[in-house]
């Protein structure tokens, strides 16, 4: 399913989405009750997991859902969307980091996303760091982030199937930088992670090859 603003709407329970479509109202009218709305989402709606669409959870769509709603665009969003970042626990940051997909389409945000992608993209939390390398991310950091993303997410031990669009920006330096990690692993007597492993034989790399 999408993770758009429909398909998130349709994989909601029918409490949360009630919830979320009677805020969504409110912050089309009253943009200042976001705040509150998104500090209440998690205890209103609850923290499952959004089983249609995978990696998100309840309140990362009606967090999302709810910057949607908001009558902004371009640097005022964005300033908004900075904000509930900065102030926000690691749940309301990760929805931020998701909902940029959303806001990019919908919101005219452009790059103004960007700092906090690379901000979550310095942390030591996997979560945030699997948000950031989502669909946003991933089209709009530049070759150099985004192969430091894909490492990062290799040394942190996330899926690389959770790197929205590897495939298509993968090139010729990050396949050296990923049979360097290799070649190092297997000569520590250590396991290449089987996605790693993957990643190498999908592209046709030799750990021999920079060695």
């Amino acid at each position: 399913m999408s993770a758009g603003p429909a398909g998130l709407v349709a994989a909601l329970p029918p409490e949360a989405a009630g919830w979320v479509e009677r805020g969504s109202a409110v912050v089309r009218e009253q943009p200042g009750e976001i705040d509150g709305l998104f500090a209440v989402a998690a205890r209103k709606c609850g923290r499952g997991a959004l089983g249609a669409v995978p990696g998100w959870s309840v309140d990362d769509a009606v967090r999302a859902l709810l910057l949607a709603a908001l009558p902004l665009t371009g640097a005022e969003l964005a300033a908004v969307v900075s904000r509930l970042y900065r102030v926000g626990g690691g749940p309301e940051r990760r929805a931020v980091l998701r909902s940029l997909v959303l806001l990019e389409a919908g919101g005219d945000l452009g790059d103004l996303g960007l700092p906090l992608v690379e901000d979550a993209l310095r942390s030591n939390d996997p979560r945030l760091i699997a948000a950031a390398v989502g669909p946003y991310g991933a089209r709009r950091l530049g070759a150099h982030a985004f192969r430091q993303a894909v490492l990062k997410c290799v040394f942190t031990g996330i899926p690389l199937d959770r790197v929205a669009g590897l495939a298509g920006r993968a090139d010729a330096e990050l396949d050296r930088m990923m049979a360097d990690f290799a070649a190092e692993r297997s000569a520590a007597g250590r396991t290449v992670p089987p996605d790693v492993a993957e990643y190498l034989h999908t592209h046709r790399v030799s750990t021999e090859a920079t060695a």
